[in-house]
């Protein structure tokens, strides 16, 4: 009877021994699929964070340009009177063809 015992138990510990097998196999499989998502995502984060980067850098020289274009510009154009500005004969609205009434 105690043979009997100690076999029913060696055949449950076979069971789980088994069944913790399979999760282990289970939970490899799911490692590897987050690793993957995680390099992934990783490289994707990268991209994004040059391109910000890229984008920061533009925005600088633009701005850069900007304040340069308006240092060397002939004429400064008050930013808080639009009203004493004429267009020339061509009817055109670029920044270039507009001048500044004198008084």
């Amino acid at each position: 009877e105690r043979n009997i015992k100690l076999e029913e138990k060696i055949t449950m510990l076979q069971q789980q021994n088994e069944e913790l097998r399979a999760r282990i196999e289970q939970n490899t499989v799911i490692t590897r699929q987050l690793s993957e998502e995680n390099a992934n995502l990783q490289e994707y984060v990268e991209k994004e964070v040059e391109e910000k980067k890229k984008l920061s850098r533009t925005n600088e020289e633009l701005l850069w340009k900007l304040q340069e274009g308006d240092a060397v510009s002939p004429v400064k154009l008050p930013p808080t009177s639009p009203t004493s500005f004429y267009r020339c004969s061509s009817g055109n609205s670029s920044p270039a063809k507009v001048r500044t009434l004198r008084r």
